[in-house]
């Protein structure tokens, strides 16, 4: 089983939007068995003592109009302990990159990589917090994500 974490800031964006489209991609290709997924938060911010922050709207209503739920995801933080149980960090931006090579240490370091660089591209997926263009960051992950399907 191939797991892996997408990240990105707050996990209330980008990376649980990548979450919830992939576990649709995985299963649309029959490959439940073979792929899992999860997100997290190289950031604090959206996390209130046990629970985090849900989904941002904007984005569960993307998903929503996809026929995908993402109910009940709340944010939470990468882990240094998360390096030892996931085979790839996929991370939306090269900030994103830099915390999650600094929270997991020498032992996941080197999983991490850039969402788009699936895709055979080196820029950063469009962050809509700051854009408001949620469809602009759908397609980036989009087409990161089916880089990812094809190559594991």
């Amino acid at each position: 089983m191939v797991k892996i974490m997408f990240v990105c800031h707050g996990n209330i964006c980008r990376s649980p939007m990548a979450e919830f489209l992939f576990r649709d991609m995985v299963k649309k290709a029959g490959r439940e068995g073979e792929i899992s997924c999860a997100s997290s938060a190289v950031s604090a911010e959206e996390i209130w003592g046990e629970n985090g922050s849900p989904v941002y709207p904007p984005v569960k209503a993307l998903l929503s109009s996809l026929g995908i739920s993402c109910e009940g995801k709340r944010a939470v933080q990468l882990r240094a302990s998360d390096a030892e149980k996931y085979d790839f960090f996929v991370c939306m931006d090269e900030s994103n990159l830099r915390g999650a090579k600094r929270i997991l240490g020498a032992a996941g370091a080197g999983k991490c990589r850039k969402l788009l660089s699936f895709a055979g591209e080196d820029g950063d997926v469009s962050d809509p917090w700051y854009t408001r263009d949620f469809q602009k960051a759908y397609e980036d992950i989009r087409r990161g994500l089916e880089g990812i399907l094809r190559s594991v």
